[in-house]
């Protein structure tokens, strides 16, 4: 349906890093996020939204409307070619910020990049040559809070000054941007894209922040992610299904076997800050939008890149690629052992299997891995012109390549057949608009997952699924979304039809098998 230019909705895309499927209060979260729980209260969660299980191949589908696999951006930023991906946004792709340019949006964003693997000076795959008029934030991955390397102005690399601490820093030019715009040009919409770090590992937070936290998980890790799946049933957030909840991680051990207790509690602490922090920049976003007159046709979306991430930092830092001291030459204390007490400047810890078991409660796996835990992600929309809040809770599954065709039909742009003289793939994902609205599915889709080896392919309530070099496992999502049952060896027909699905999709969208980059790949980091 045509959309007139007055009517066009502005966009703010708010992107959260590692956050787990139930760290925020609205998903049975005990971190108190009210502001994110206010905007779900006004507008509709999905519970059944997918991201790719990894930081950089999740944006690059999200920025896409393609599969990381088709961007360039199969695995992470570094070029692996022959053998693997190029690492960086290829010229086969448009953003958003691109087709939302050409519709005539002012774009904005700021945050974390990380889909450039070339940050050494500007070039085509920098946001600033992607579409977007104004950008603030770092290309790479990761980094201190307090001095984030590659800290950029537009295309200027800039020092962070005194007192400064990343999340606020995303927040502030998000809202900054979006005032300065609608006081000067009211009648142009706009698309913001703001990209948090929060909360990445390291583990870093004002001390003020961390201490409203304190004694928050003194119980340990079984009781909070107990305390949060009895949230989420009570929160309706699985429909009317007794939804089964998955097994232990036996890699877990009982809290009652922890030496020290107090450090483990604190590292949930400091995590549970950055997320806390994240939701107060985020407040002060949508005020901005209030207090600007803009609210009400303005679509806010609120997701997260991956699952909780189980990722150790080990002493002294492994080959981890960031700076070993400060600016002022003091020394960075690295890893994860009860003598770096994270939280200031000169620590580099994260928060570990355990505390990331708790994020994805009720789900299996983690960041890295396509079972529940490793991709699904809180999704919340607002939409008070055109999305009704009494659709509250929808379970119809969708994925990052969606966002593209919803926000194409949505503003009524016309997605490009080439950028600069080159073909541009189409777009792999279909409107979220009916389902935020509450209306009937049409048909049934698949949705097909890789990353790293490890796979999955979803169609209706069956989900194929293996953690790289294990075989297929299958599950029945309706009943069992905890993937607790496999029934592969009962099913084997849905096996074999789905096996062949992912097979005939992975060749389409050319994945380079682990079997082939891996005896080339020597990762320098862990992360992303």
């Amino acid at each position: 349906m045509p959309v007139s230019p007055g009517d066009r909705p502005n966009i703010v895309l708010i992107l959260a890093d590692d956050l787990g499927f139930s760290d925020i209060g609205c998903f049975g979260g005990e971190i108190p996020t009210p502001n994110l729980d206010a905007l779900a209260a006004d507008g509709v969660r999905l519970t059944q939204f997918y991201n790719t299980a990894r930081c950089s191949p999740s944006r690059a589908s999200l920025l896409t409307g393609l599969h990381p696999h088709q961007t360039g951006v199969g695995i992470l930023t570094r070029d692996d070619r022959p053998a693997g991906y190029s690492g960086t946004l290829n010229d086969q792709c448009a953003t958003i910020a691109e087709v939302l340019g050409d519709a005539g949006y002012a774009t904005h964003m700021a945050g974390k990049w990380h889909v450039s693997g070339r940050i050494g000076a500007p070039n085509g795959t920098w946001p600033t040559r992607r579409g977007f008029d104004k950008f603030y934030g770092t290309l790479d991955g990761g980094g201190s809070y307090f001095a984030p390397p590659t800290l950029m102005d537009g295309e200027v690399l800039v020092d962070a000054p005194a007192d400064f601490y990343y999340t606020d820093a995303v927040a502030g030019f998000a809202a900054d941007a979006i005032r300065e715009h609608v006081e000067e040009r009211p009648d142009q919409p706009f698309f913001s894209y703001v990209a948090f770090t929060a909360p990445h590992w390291p583990l870093h937070a004002p001390e003020s922040a961390i201490e409203q936290h304190a004694g928050r998980y003194d119980q340990g890790w079984a009781f909070a992610r107990e305390a949060r799946v009895d949230r989420q049933r009570a929160l309706g957030l699985f429909g009317e299904s007794d939804f089964l909840e998955s097994d232990a991680d036996p890699r877990v051990p009982d809290w009652s076997e922890e030496d020290d207790q107090n450090w483990q509690a604190r590292r949930m602490e400091v995590y549970a800050a950055q997320v806390a922090l994240m939701d107060e920049g985020i407040g002060r976003i949508l005020r901005v939008l209030e207090e600007s007159g803009v609210a009400e046709n303005t679509c806010v979306i609120f997701l997260s890149d991956n699952g909780g991430c189980a990722e150790e930092i080990l002493p002294g830092g492994g080959r981890l690629p960031f700076a070993r001291t400060m600016t002022n030459g003091d020394p960075i204390a690295f890893g994860n052992t009860s003598d770096v007490w994270p939280g200031a400047v000169d620590t580099f810890a994260s928060y570990g299997r355990a505390w990331a078991n708790v994020s994805n409660a009720p789900f299996r796996e983690y960041k890295h891995w396509v079972h529940e835990g490793g991709i699904s992600t809180p999704f919340i929309v607002r939409w008070p012109a055109s999305v009704s809040a009494d659709v509250a809770i929808q379970n119809h599954p969708h994925q990052l390549t969606d966002v593209m065709a919803t926000f194409v039909e949505m503003v009524g742009a016309t997605y490009p057949g080439e950028r600069d003289g080159q073909p541009v793939l189409r777009m792999e994902g279909v409107s979220m608009l009916p389902t935020w609205r509450g209306e009937p599915e049409e048909g049934e889709r698949t949705l097909f997952w890789e990353h790293e080896g490890n796979a999955a392919v979803r169609r209706g309530r069956w989900k194929l699924v293996r953690k790289y070099p294990a075989p297929w496992e299958l599950y029945d999502i309706d009943a069992d979304r905890g993937e607790r049952t496999n029934l592969a060896l009962d099913e084997r027909p849905i096996v074999r039809e789905l096996s062949d699905a992912f097979a005939e999709w992975s060749g389409r969208v050319e994945v380079v098998p682990r079997e082939i980059w891996e005896p080339l790949y020597a990762p320098t980091a862990l992360g992303g």
